[in-house]
């Protein structure tokens, strides 16, 4: 295909350090809000985890102007939509509605930035520890293989390493966490310096300049905004690392962990056309011998998991199929993973590779919402929103000897390897 047009980035700074970066796209009547805080699980501290995660939901509980539970409510009233997620490198808050209504999203993310902790007391923090605590049981410890990441992080990544524990963080550490902990969390965190605001469609790019201006420039910068965590690893995994959970799970399951490079190397676009090539769709290495040929596996992933410092991950899976043989299923999983370093690709699985990628950046580029989460991610994390419009031609540039070099060092024998079996009833 020919290179797409570029994204049409416009990218102001406010006084107080707040990155604005808007995109005209006029294909549809609406419009996106995406802001990124660069804070994630990686910063919390020891004894004090799950402080990232919690406030994806005490964000939605009122603000200065703001009521409990009002900021969806508004949201879903215009006809929008609104979600946040948490992850190790950050934390994002996002919204889609009418184009006409976009402001009301400016306000409502202005207000809470500056005035969350005026809401913030006692009973909402009870209440949503209360929430964290519900959604870990029913997301992780009641589901089955819930428990799966949680587990591959705690190995791969060594104690004390800022990736180690979960992002949901330590229930006991929520117990002992008190309003000040908190308050004190966001008040370093959530600044305006610490932030990258996206918005994306049928807008007029000087009136939301002057909006957020208007909305946001009041807030004070934090002058003594903290450095990030030292995410160096400086040991290898040191081989193989085994483990084996048993639970209420219903078939076993093979999980695997490789330490991988991290987002800004080189060497990450070819790492995951290799993982395409080898779990990407019914055509890939490991679905046709596990799930078809040999007939072992129920289901087989295989992706790249990028953060942004020390090492990203490569997480695979498959479930044994009824009848199988477990030990087969996984010399057969690294069987096919030692077989791309040692062979590469072949011309077939390299073209439907780039296939593939150009069909998904066709598809991003037809989804504001996803345009504004990868440019929010490009701003926080590298510094580079740009790198969005350049995408396309890095993935076109990796060639099969680059995919075989990465399979080679990279899926190679530091590995984990967990297996989840089914708990005895007694």
């Amino acid at each position: 295909m020919s290179a797409p047009h570029p994204i049409p980035l416009k990218e102001r700074k406010l006084a107080n350090g707040l990155r604005l970066i808007t995109v005209l796209d006029r294909t549809t009547p609406t419009a996106t809000v995406n802001l990124w805080y660069h804070v994630g699980s990686k910063d919390e501290r020891v004894g004090r985890t799950g402080f990232a995660h919690l406030f994806e939901h005490l964000m939605f509980q009122g603000s200065a102007n703001v009521s409990k539970a009002e900021h969806l409510s508004l949201i879903e009233s215009v006809g929008g939509s609104a979600n946040a997620t948490t992850w190790l490198d950050r934390t994002n808050y996002f919204a889609t509605v009418p184009a006409e209504w976009v402001e009301l999203i400016l306000w409502m993310e202005a207000d809470r930035l500056g005035t969350l902790l005026d809401a913030l007391d006692q009973e909402n923090l009870d209440n949503q520890r209360d929430v964290v605590k519900n959604e870990k049981r029913s997301s992780y410890d009641n589901q089955p293989y819930g428990t799966a990441y949680l587990e591959l992080f705690a190995l791969a990544y060594p104690k004390g390493h800022p990736y180690h524990h979960p992002t949901i963080g330590s229930m006991e550490d929520l117990d002992a966490a008190s309003l000040e902990d908190v308050r004190n969390f966001f008040a370093t965190w959530y600044a305006p310096n610490n932030a990258v605001l996206t918005v994306v469609g049928d807008i007029d790019e000087g009136e939301i300049a002057a909006a957020v201006e208007r909305l946001f420039g009041g807030i004070a910068a934090n002058s003594a905004l903290p450095s990030h965590p030292d995410l160096t690893i400086t040991t290898s995994l040191g081989g193989e690392i085994r483990k084996t959970v048993k639970d209420k799970v219903p078939d076993p399951r093979i999980h695997l962990a490789y330490r991988a490079p991290i987002l800004s190397s080189p060497d990450l676009p070819a790492l995951e056309i290799a993982c395409q090539i080898l779990a990407g769709g019914r055509g890939s290495r490991l679905t046709r011998r596990l799930v078809r040929q040999e007939q072992v596996a129920q289901d087989v992933g295989l992706s790249v998991l990028p953060f942004v410092g020390g090492a990203s991950l490569v997480v695979g899976s498959a479930t044994l199929r009824p009848g199988a043989d477990a030990t087969t299923l996984e010399a057969l999983f690294l069987e096919e993973l030692r077989g791309l370093g040692e062979r590469g690709p072949t011309p077939t699985e390299m073209e439907r590779a780039r296939a593939l990628i150009e069909s998904e950046e066709l598809a991003l580029r037809s989804d504001p919402e996803t345009i504004a989460d990868q440019i929010g991610m490009y701003a926080t994390l590298l510094n580079d929103p740009e790198r969005i419009n350049r995408d396309l031609a890095i993935y076109q540039g990796v060639d099969a000897a680059a995919v075989q070099r990465v399979a080679k060092q990279y899926l190679a024998d530091d590995r984990v390897i967990l297996w989840y079996e089914p708990a005895e009833v007694s």
